[in-house]
């Protein structure tokens, strides 16, 4: 029986096309309620076609879904899709409907009071920064991509679902957007703790989002852990030249500063630089060279100092794993 804190449990999925093609061969995954997964790989690998099985809009040809704990493959998948959120990187707005609309739909099709329906399009809009006063009666033409994307993610939102389905979400947007919209969906996700199934083939939009990354490859699994343990611990030389393990600096992207400092000594100047201790290594090492200062105070969630981080330190960090 599956776990009941899992909000997506998949035992032994296969997908599999004419000619015995398996664009997913046996995958097995677990997610718990409020986790961020992705799913990370190149192109063919079997990812998408993964996430589609949650919601079924590709039917597995064998294996078990649990949404919550019921069967998803017993249920009836238009009622499904309505109780799981879904963004894709093309969006599918509607061209002939208002913003306001499109984040309607989900809504209106579960019969909500036009009231609350209204009060939620406005909630969500502010949510995703798009004021509702300005963006409520504008049509997706009239949007930026990373916009329509915003609006995009409105709409998932907007019946509230435990889980929302991410495919490539941010894959259309110039860089800068896209660091934004990173941004903002773990911000989200911080606050909302929706359980999220994430699809990507930029690794440091893996490790910038990620509380679990599930590295495919032909359609299986090659590793399933944190960011951090498959950055220092890869399970595959595929694993290790996908994520480019050895990339020091990537590397400290997902470590934390508390991982490296030594203990707090002696007398702390009050005037030297600080960083908090859940902040990145990768923060921590931009700091002390931007500065003139060889050591960074490292200081908990409530100011007290709590350790130091020097560059001998960083440059210990820096080792490669035993």
């Amino acid at each position: 029986m599956p776990d009941d804190r899992s909000a997506i449990r998949l035992e032994a999925i296969v997908k599999e096309y004419a000619g015995g093609v398996r664009a997913v061969d046996g995958v097995a995954l677990d997610v718990p309620e409020g986790a961020f997964v992705v799913l990370l790989g190149p192109s063919g690998c079997g990812k998408t076609t993964l996430l589609k099985s949650v919601n079924r809009l590709l039917e597995p040809t064998s294996g078990r879904i649990f949404i919550d704990g019921e069967d998803a493959l017993a249920a009836d998948p238009v009622l499904l899709r309505r109780r799981i959120g879904y963004v894709i990187q093309q969006v599918g707005l509607f061209g002939h409907m208002t913003v306001a609309e499109n984040v309607s739909v989900v809504p209106e099709l579960l019969r909500w009071p036009k009231r609350d329906i209204a009060a939620r399009i406005d909630e969500l809009l502010a949510l995703v920064h798009l004021e509702p006063s300005q963006y409520r009666q504008r049509y997706p033409a009239q949007l930026s991509g990373g916009q329509q994307q915003r609006v995009g993610l409105a709409r998932a939102l907007a019946a509230d679902p435990k889980i929302l389905l991410m495919d490539e979400p941010f894959g259309a947007i110039d860089a800068i957007e896209r660091t934004h919209l990173q941004d903002e969906m773990a911000a989200l996700h911080a606050r909302l703790r929706k359980t999220i199934l994430f699809v990507t083939h930029d690794v440091d939009e893996a490790l910038r989002l990620a509380d679990r990354i599930v590295v495919m490859r032909d359609g299986k699994v090659e590793q399933d852990a944190a960011p951090l343990d498959v950055m220092t611990h890869p399970s595959t030389r595929f694993v290790s030249d996908l994520l480019d393990t050895g990339d020091v600096v990537r590397r400290f992207g997902v470590m934390k500063v508390a991982a490296a400092m030594s203990a707090a000594d002696g007398v702390i100047d009050a005037q030297a630089p600080s960083i908090g201790g859940e902040q990145t290594m990768r923060e921590a090492l931009s700091l002390l060279l931007s500065g003139t200062a060889e050591s960074l105070v490292v200081r908990a969630g409530d100011g007290a100092a709590v350790g130091r981080l020097s560059l001998a330190d960083i440059r210990r960090a820096a080792r490669p794993a035993a």
